[in-house]
């Protein structure tokens, strides 16, 4: 099963693609991960339609059986939420338009999936995603980090 991890953003998008063994279905290996970045300087109509193009391409290349995506948790910049939102939206659309099963976590439950504990901090997640995957260093940046890990939790999750 080839499962792909997203962590939403308007600037920055962290993906990571990954693939369970299918003898050891607590096994994984890494097929891709990166960032999809945007310019400051696009409208927020044209820096979804960079996210819309580019996480089209990923799908298509990949064809992932499931879905792992970031849900949002913001308690300052209303602003900042705003934006992720939509980008998260899109996100969420290409995916159900292609009927791909989509999980939803939170960053408390990624942390806490990956580290055993909500509160871990984002070298720790780091730290765990190198081991989980036998990685000789830290994958970075850190948003294709926790895309990793939130494929890792969509894998390890039963049903939907």
């Amino acid at each position: 099963m080839i499962i792909l991890g997203i962590d939403p953003g308007t600037a920055t998008t962290g993906y990571g693609v990954i693939k369970q063994n299918p003898k050891r279905k607590d096994e994984f290996e890494i097929l891709d991960f990166g960032v999809i970045t945007t310019k400051k300087t696009l409208s927020e109509a044209g820096r979804l339609a960079i996210l819309a193009t580019d996480l089209s391409a990923i799908l298509k290349q990949f064809r992932p059986e499931r879905v792992g995506v970031e849900k949002l948790f913001f308690t300052t910049n209303q602003k900042t939420a705003m934006a992720v939102s939509q980008a998260r939206g899109v996100m969420l659309l290409l995916c159900q338009q292609k009927k791909i099963p989509i999980f939803e976590f939170t960053p408390l439950q990624v942390k806490s999936t990956l580290c055993g504990y909500g509160k871990a901090d984002k070298r720790q997640v780091q730290l765990m995603v190198k081991q989980a995957f036998k990685l000789k260093s830290l994958p970075k940046p850190d948003d294709a980090a926790d895309a990793l890990a939130i494929a890792l939790c969509a894998g390890l999750r039963k049903n939907l």
